[in-house]
């Protein structure tokens, strides 16, 4: 059967796989997948997808996506692996906004109550127009990471 994604390796690129082994520095999945890559090459070994799984123990399929991401993505993205973008929700508070919860955290509470709840201090943050809307999670979280 052919390959859909053909890896074919300049000597540059083969000897830049071949020094970042012998370097002995990367983390062991670059390292694998510049084995991967190396045996895949149709200029070197040329080995089938099955065989570079089993001497590199991983699964096929990991073959099949490190010889995908070379060919369109090139080397730096087949080896380090894809950068993650963007992910997650963008933060709800911003430092100035967060270090103003934090300082309110610290004052006094309201009169007849003893202590600050976390949905009081979304609610007063609110009412300061610190923020437009606030849930009490985004306070925990906010004060879990800079109160201990």
């Amino acid at each position: 059967m052919r390959k859909k994604y053909v890896v074919r390796l300049s000597e540059q690129e083969q000897t830049e796989l071949e020094e970042f082994l012998k370097g002995g520095q990367g983390s062991v999945q670059k390292r694998r997948r510049a084995n991967i890559l190396l045996g895949v090459d149709e200029n070197g070994r040329d080995w089938p997808d099955a065989q570079v799984a089993e001497a590199y123990h991983c699964s096929e399929n990991t073959v099949k996506n490190t010889r995908k991401r070379f060919v369109e993505e090139g080397l730096k993205t087949a080896i380090n692996g894809k950068m993650s973008g963007n992910v997650g929700r963008p933060k709800k508070l911003s430092g100035d906004e967060e270090a103003e919860l934090i300082a309110l955290r610290l004052g006094e509470p309201p009169e007849g109550y003893s202590s600050w709840s976390l949905r009081l201090l979304a609610e007063k943050a609110i009412q300061l127009e610190v923020v437009e809307s606030l849930s009490y999670e985004s306070v925990r979280r906010t004060l879990k990471k800079r109160i201990h």
